[in-house]
């Protein structure tokens, strides 16, 4: 296992990390197996989150015993100081640890950021925590690539986790920078969540990029660490089959996948657009049929709600039907 420096933290982290969301769909048994598996194969790295519902319990039982074989990562959406807070003592309970390695606001908009660094804002508990041992680092994710730029100019950011992959390209030129300013860089999503069938060519083309620190895909099987792995370590260039694949997968998944970058917003109604897209493909393609529709009951404004004006698909970089795939959502979520 290649193992990379994770910009200014210092850590070192294996090439390929543990994403902790499909763990939700087995086991505390089964998350303890799979991290046993992980040290015996050198994978180092674990990311969760707080709104991965069991996520980080199940995380922390399988932890028992091999901590310090781990880096370990989780985020939070909290973004005041009192809720950012309770979310990190929530999280070192869950993991049944003392520290944490990096702990990181979990997806803000730009809004959202300006609480966040505002008075009162969650990150003064980040800092109050790091100062007290509690975490060791403090990093962000994104979606847009709005809030992945201006990430890059914010002094107290050490990480950044953004999607990329075959067919996600917006956040490219956003990454090599990444790696000018020592900020480590975290590749999320490099199945496309699921959309991309192919997991060892989409593996094998994050990890031909330098500026990739690590990539982190969802896992829940030993089978999947081991065909993740190997598509991992193959340092080889990309021949020439490979990228015809993967120009194929582009030709596949182009014109009718939603990259999140919101450039369809404001939706005349309020819905948000990329938000219900990527719930609906956990709906269908993670098996967390459950998980995925407690996320969606949480927007204020459904995808039936669509009036069908249209305004937003001209704005669409990638031309997506967006009133159909609206449609589609409705009818997939019951509605």
């Amino acid at each position: 296992m290649e193992y990379r420096t994770l910009g200014k933290t210092g850590l070192k982290v294996s090439r390929m990390g543990f994403g902790g969301i499909p763990i939700q769909k087995i086991d505390e048994e089964g998350t303890r197996k799979l991290l046993q598996d992980m040290v015996k194969r050198g994978i180092n790295y674990i990311d969760s989150a707080r709104g991965y519902t069991v996520s980080e319990q199940y995380i922390g039982y399988g932890l028992e015993g091999i901590r310090d074989q781990f880096v370990l990562a989780t985020k939070s959406m909290a973004r005041t100081k009192e809720a950012m807070a309770a979310d990190i003592e929530t999280s070192l309970r869950n993991f049944r640890t003392d520290y944490i390695d990096l702990y990181q606001v979990h997806n803000p908009s730009m809004e959202q950021l300006d609480q966040v660094i505002g008075e009162g804002g969650a990150l003064e508990a980040l800092l109050e925590a790091k100062n007290a041992g509690k975490i060791g680092h403090i990093g962000i994710t994104a979606h847009s690539t709005e809030v992945f730029e201006r990430a890059l100019t914010l002094d107290w950011v050490e990480t950044i986790m953004f999607p990329y992959n075959i067919v996600e390209q917006q956040g490219a030129e956003l990454i090599r920078r990444c790696g000018e300013k020592n900020i480590g860089f975290i590749d999320m999503k490099p199945l496309a969540g699921g959309a991309i069938e192919d997991g060892a060519l989409a593996l094998r083309y994050v990890c031909s990029n330098p500026d990739v620190t690590i990539t982190i895909p969802g896992m829940a099987e030993i089978r999947e660490l081991e065909e993740n792995q190997k598509a991992c370590e193959n340092q080889e260039p990309l021949t020439k089959e490979e990228e015809e694949k993967i120009q194929a997968v582009r030709d596949q998944l182009g014109t009718d996948f939603c990259r999140r970058c919101n450039y369809c917003a404001p939706c005349s109604v309020g819905i948000q657009i990329p938000s219900v897209f990527l719930f609906a493909g956990y709906l269908q393609r993670y098996d967390l049929e459950q998980w995925a529709r407690d996320r969606y009951s949480t927007l204020k404004v459904k995808a039936s709600a669509c009036i069908g004006c249209g305004k937003c698909e001209p704005r669409c970089p990638y031309h997506l039907p967006i009133r159909e795939k609206l449609k589609i959502c409705a009818a997939d979520f019951g509605e």
